[in-house]
């Protein structure tokens, strides 16, 4: 468990730092552009046009990276403050602070917010920007002063005994050795601490100081991916040998290397294969003068000769042949004399819970569509040019959503567009495998209309379902967590005599009430009791999702319970409760505990649809609390 939280820990820190340059990599690229075109050793060197390098990689790429860390803290305010904290470690130094920014830029967004959230509610109306504007102000130049005085020098020592260290490594011919650690990382998604925590802050220093970075090709190189991919292609067996040529092409020309990681996932054995070919690339590299002159993002084999210097192509290109060339030989042997048990899509499934969210190539391994995803936020209309039928579809759709109750972002775009964070994605049937082509990991829907169909009403319908599976599953987690290390009894907790059947109501208050009195008399609760579960459902609704309601008091009412019970009331026609129609009520009297346990199979009782259907045709009390306690067939 605890390696397990460590591995998640790192992979949310790689992932922090990458959400930082990732965005920025356009910027990187037209840096490496400008370095290959116009220094001295360049493809066009002109002396005026090379002034652009280092103030670009001095200033423009840190202060970028400074303001999208913050942005990422505190939206806005916070990358303005994380951009002029950045400054502070820029002129601090001498060499780029890519590492600097990396700490002062979520630094000063964490700043501001915490000061924000500390004003929240005191500001007179009026001066909102005066004192947003010297908040900003003041705390980014105090942050900058620090940076300046403190982390640049840090910064500074650490980035020099990183830089020893590589230097080290490659005069001693030992960079090579660096694959043992890079290889299995990617494929535990550690790869972007790495990569964006060390490889490129020195790479790029490397690059203004000679012009290239070998640094930058370790863990870009797509040959021992490929390799892999290339084996499965030839000595591979049924799903995992008809899909690899396919993965082949999109890891080596697309540069997206999470398409092969369940490959290696199916046979963990070929994790030696891709050491070897990552050894032996950067062996190729070293000993051939390899090196960029950019980010390589994404790693395929066109990014690489794009950033390759001139007169570094041989060396580059054959380092990637080379480290393809032995992954495929070692991989070749591991598949043909070992026992193949390929199961792509539960590899796929498998990388997708090392990842810890959803894989953008697992659907291109698979080609499933899968079933709706849980949790979602996120729906997208989309069509050609996304200003016409896919708004009017939106529109539709998202009063619908708003009418059923459920928080979802409904929005439409181009299908050229469509973000990658989209869950589900709704097209006419014509533009669907175009829309499946540019996000193959959402769930999609294909409409004959816009304006009218009737898919809409089985997604809110699936959605209603799917949100309050979530909710009783939240109540049931809690419950039994509750109740973890409680003596709990149910005896005379639930009784016949205290299952209500065939009830009517004209309002959900003459429901609650009923539940109320049938505990009052039964026993359980004192009078006073009854007002405070009317109470709480103003409160906040005790509807719980499938047709179910849990009336209770409010936690002022815990001293009116005399005793832990429950009453059940059947209500075939539905009642009102606020805008949702119930039909079983659980009127709950907890203390001490000792009702926890019923609760909990209640809660996984009703989490079923079809039990909730039982308890409602049940025709005796008898019946209905067999179901409730799982003993019905």
């Amino acid at each position: 468990m605890a390696q397990s939280n460590i591995k998640v820990a790192v992979q949310k820190f790689g992932n922090f730092l990458s959400s930082m340059v990732m965005p920025n990599i356009g910027a990187f690229i037209a840096w490496g552009l400008i370095t290959a075109l116009f220094i001295p050793t360049g493809f066009f060197p002109n002396g005026n046009l090379a002034k652009l390098v280092d103030p670009m990689v001095t200033y423009l790429l840190p202060l970028l990276i400074g303001y999208t860390g913050g942005k990422l803290v505190h939206d806005q305010r916070g990358g303005v403050v994380g951009a002029i904290a950045t400054m502070g470690v820029i002129v601090g130094s001498d060499i780029p602070m890519f590492l600097g920014a990396m700490v002062m830029g979520p630094l000063g967004g964490y700043v501001i917010k915490k000061f924000d959230q500390s004003i929240e509610g005191k500001v007179k109306t009026g001066f909102e920007m005066l004192i947003n504007n010297f908040s900003a102000g003041i705390l980014g130049g105090i942050l900058a002063i620090l940076a300046f005085l403190g982390v640049s020098p840090a910064v500074d020592a650490f980035t020099g005994w990183l830089i020893v260290g590589v230097d080290w490594l490659v005069a001693h011919r030992l960079l090579p050795l660096t694959s043992i650690l890079i290889e299995p990382a990617k494929i535990l998604f550690l790869n972007n601490a790495i990569n964006h925590g060390i490889l490129s802050p020195i790479g790029a220093e490397q690059i203004r100081t000679s012009g290239k970075s070998i640094l930058l090709l370790l863990e870009s190189n797509p040959g021992p991916g490929f390799g892999v991919l290339l084996a499965y292609s030839v000595f591979g067996k049924g799903t995992a040998k008809q899909s690899a040529p396919g993965a082949a092409i999109i890891q080596f020309l697309g540069g997206i290397h999470e398409i092969y990681f369940p490959y290696i996932l199916m046979r963990p054995l070929l994790i030696i294969a891709t050491i070897l070919g990552g050894m032996s690339g950067v062996f190729t590299f070293v000993l051939l003068g390899g090196g960029l002159q950019a980010v390589a993002s994404p790693g395929s084999i066109l990014a690489i000769i794009a950033a390759s210097p001139s007169g570094g192509y041989l060396a580059n290109i054959a380092g990637v042949l080379v480290a393809a060339v032995v992954s495929f030989s070692v991989s070749s042997l591991i598949l043909k004399t070992g026992k193949q048990t390929e199961d792509l899509q539960e590899a796929s499934r498998k990388m997708q819970e090392m990842k810890g969210k959803k894989s953008s190539v697992a659907g291109t391994l698979t080609n499933e569509q899968g079933n709706l995803p849980k949790s979602v936020n996120k729906i997208v209309f989309a069509c050609d040019a996304g200003m016409g039928s896919s708004a009017m579809g939106a529109s539709l759709l998202r009063k619908k959503v708003k009418e059923a109750g459920l928080d979802i972002k409904v929005t439409n775009t181009a299908i050229s567009n469509i973000p990658n964070d989209t869950q589900i994605v709704i097209t006419q049937e014509e533009l669907t495998p175009r829309a499946q082509q540019k996000i193959p990991s959402a769930y999609h829907i294909s409409v004959d209309n816009f304006l009218s169909s009737p898919e809409y009403e089985k997604l809110i319908d699936n959605l209603k379902i799917d949100n309050n599976d979530e909710k009783l599953e939240e109540i049931v987690e809690e419950v039994e967590e509750q109740s973890s290390g409680q003596e709990t009894t149910d005896d005379g907790l639930l009784l016949e005599e205290n299952v209500f059947l065939n009830q009517e109501f004209a309002t959900k208050e003459e429901a609650i009430r009923f539940a109320g009195r049938a505990l009052v008399d039964a026993g359980y609760v004192e009078e006073s009791y009854i007002e405070a579960m009317i109470e709480r459902d103003n409160m906040t609704s005790t509807y719980m999702g499938n047709d179910v309601a849990i009336p209770h008091g409010t936690e002022e009412a815990k001293k009116n319970v005399l005793k832990s019970g429950f009453t059940v009331v059947q209500v075939p026609l539905g009642v009102d409760f606020d805008g949702q129609k119930v039909r079983l009520i659980f009127g709950i009297a907890g203390k001490d505990g000792t009702h926890l346990e019923i609760l909990s199979g209640i809660a996984i009782s009703c989490s079923d649809m079809e039990n909730i259907e039982k308890m409602v045709k049940a025709q005796s009390a008898r019946e209905l609390m067999d179901i409730i306690e799982g003993k019905s067939n």
